[in-house]
Order: structure tokens, then sequence, then C-alpha cells
């Protein structure tokens, strides 16, 4: 076990009871008369997370960054609504984010934490892929080598954890008999399991184990960073 330099004991129950409350009454009232709470019970204890997470994740790759602060490795709770039919204007989950190599962080390979009131989630990958990260990995699976070294981290990872086939048929212009085709139907690529929140979210225990899970889905982590360079 690593040393827990950032003294990390683990997110307190009350928490999913913020979460929970904050799906009911997601409103800028609500939420400014908790303030409090959510920088206890969620901002505080996020932030000595990350810290943990970081010094172990290095055992997964030395340039994979952990940044202690919103708009770091912390998502910001406040919605973008712009452009959304949905007006209400906070997330009602915890998202953690440790991405790969440099460049612009939502655009880079990552290991991902997501907590709701009553489940997590964890996995590694990348949600969308850029235009030009796109075109790169349609190449790669239409390339024998790297096309069976998908095949090969997918299996590893196991397949039903792959997510990220988002087209209904292969995109006009891709080769619809190849015998990967499937994998071209990918508008991103990531691997992630899914569970009731477990014990180990309320004690000390927690990084090490988010480390175990993070190893099962490394394989594909380390495709796409191969696949996608940091001088990209």
């Amino acid at each position: 076990m690593i040393a827990d330099v950032a003294s990390f004991s683990g997110f307190r129950p009350q928490l999913l009871e913020f979460l929970s409350e904050l799906r009911a009454n997601n409103s800028r009232e609500w939420f400014q008369a908790h303030r409090a709470e959510y920088d206890e019970l969620l901002l505080e204890p996020s932030r000595m997370f990350v810290v943990a997470m970081g010094e172990r994740l290095r055992t997964l790759g030395d340039d994979i960054h952990a940044e202690p602060k919103v708009h770091g490795s912390i998502f910001a709770i406040n919605r973008d609504t712009r452009f959304s039919a949905d007006k209400t204007p906070y997330k009602t989950h915890l998202d953690l984010w440790f991405w790969q190599g440099d460049g612009p962080s939502r655009e880079r390979p990552g290991y991902f934490l997501r907590l709701t009131g009553d489940r997590l989630l964890l996995g590694a990958g990348v949600h969308s892929f850029t235009d030009a990260a796109v075109e790169r990995y349609r190449r790669a699976v239409l390339d024998d080598a790297e096309g069976n070294r998908l095949e090969q981290a997918a299996a590893a990872v196991g397949s039903e954890l792959v997510g990220g086939r988002t087209y209904k048929r292969v995109p006009a212009g891709l080769p619809a008999d190849h015998s990967r085709a499937d994998w071209l139907r990918h508008s991103g690529l990531f691997a992630e399991l899914e569970q009731a929140v477990p014990q180990e979210l309320f004690g000390e225990a927690l990084p090490d184990w988010c480390l175990e899970h993070f190893e099962r889905v490394a394989p594909l982590q380390r495709w796409l960073v191969d696949l996608l360079p940091s001088a990209d």
C-alpha cells in the first residue's frame, strides 16, 4: 500500500443525501442555502481524494494528472445550460477526472470516477473523440496490427465493459464489410464499471480500492494513450 500523504479518510455518508436532495431541489436558491454542505461534504474531501489518488495512479503512468481543484480533476458542479433543453443549474453527481499526457485535459484519455446518490462508476478512456482523434482511431481500427491490439485490449478489460459505440451503422466512406466494422461505429472509446455505492467510499481504503478497478480497465487506456500522443 502506498503511503497516503493526503490524509484522506473517506467521504461522509451525508454526501449521498446531499446529492439526492440536490436532485430533488435543483435550484440556485436551494444550493446557496446548502453551500456549506457542498464545501464540507463534496469539495474538501474530493480535493484530498484527488491527491491520494494521484499518488497511486503513478503506478499506471508518470504522466497522469491529478489536480485537486475545480476545473482540474474536480468537475464544476454548475451545468452549462446555454445549449441544453434541461435548464436545471447543477449536476447531481460528483465527477473526478485524471487525464494522461499533455494537452487539453478533456481531449486526453483518462481515468474517471462518477458518484451519484446511489451509484459509483469507475472507468478509463475518451468519451468523445475530437475530429482529429476519430480519424486517427479509424485508421488504427483498419490497420491489422493496431486493430488486433485494440481487440486484445478490449478482451483483457472485458468486452462487456467497453462503450462509445454510438453510430447505428458504419459511417459513410468506411468499409462496412470489414472484420472490425463494429469498432468503426464508435465516436469515443472507454471502459467502465458501475455498481451500488460500496462501503469503501466512506473510509481511507477508497483510493487503493479505486486503483484496483482502474488497473482492470488500464489496457484500453494504454492503447488510447499510444494512439493519441501528447504532441498532437
